[in-house]
């Protein structure tokens, strides 16, 4: 593949799955800072990735795929980095007016979304998004009954959890 075709099909593939991607992002990533460079490392990682594009499976799946891994291994680099240390962003909303309005529900769903472990959170994503339990098993390389209980479980907690919400969810 040359790579003008290499640049032109990353172009095309991060104009028409950017959110895809920023919805892993989000979820591993929790400050701006942090969002940015994880989706820094996603698309180096697509471009680098897009030659060996088979066609086997759905472009969404497979960037979704390669989305996910890139995040883990983000996540856990960067918990060994910054384990023992205060973050100063954890103070920063002391300092920092935010005129947006942002859904009550989401910011909770995402809150509770980042207290999951890696499995979890990929497979809530994936669930969020409208993937198949055989689309999901291919993805994370675990059987669908397997996926079945675990999302069983996530949906149990998530439900208990919103009892403790205002509002419910």
């Amino acid at each position: 593949m040359k790579e003008s075709e290499q640049r032109q099909i990353f172009n095309e593939w991060l104009h028409e799955y950017r959110a895809l991607l920023f919805k892993v992002i989000r979820a591993y990533a929790f400050t701006s800072e942090d969002q940015n460079d994880l989706f820094q490392d996603v698309c180096l990682q697509v471009y680098r990735s897009a030659p060996n594009f088979k066609g086997s499976s759905a472009v969404s799946t497979w960037l979704y795929r390669i989305a996910l891994n890139t995040a883990i291994k983000w996540s856990t680099r960067e918990r060994k980095h910054t384990t023992g240390h205060y973050e100063v962003e954890r103070a920063e909303h002391v300092l920092e007016v935010k005129e947006e309005s942002v859904d009550e529900r989401i910011a909770w769903l995402y809150d509770q979304i980042k207290q999951f472990n890696e499995i979890d959170r990929s497979l809530t994503l994936l669930l969020l998004d409208g993937y198949s339990y055989k689309e999901m098993s291919q993805m994370m390389g675990i059987s669908e009954s397997n996926i079945g209980v675990k999302i069983h479980r996530i949906k149990k907690q998530l439900v208990n959890n919103s009892k403790q919400y205002e509002y419910g969810v």
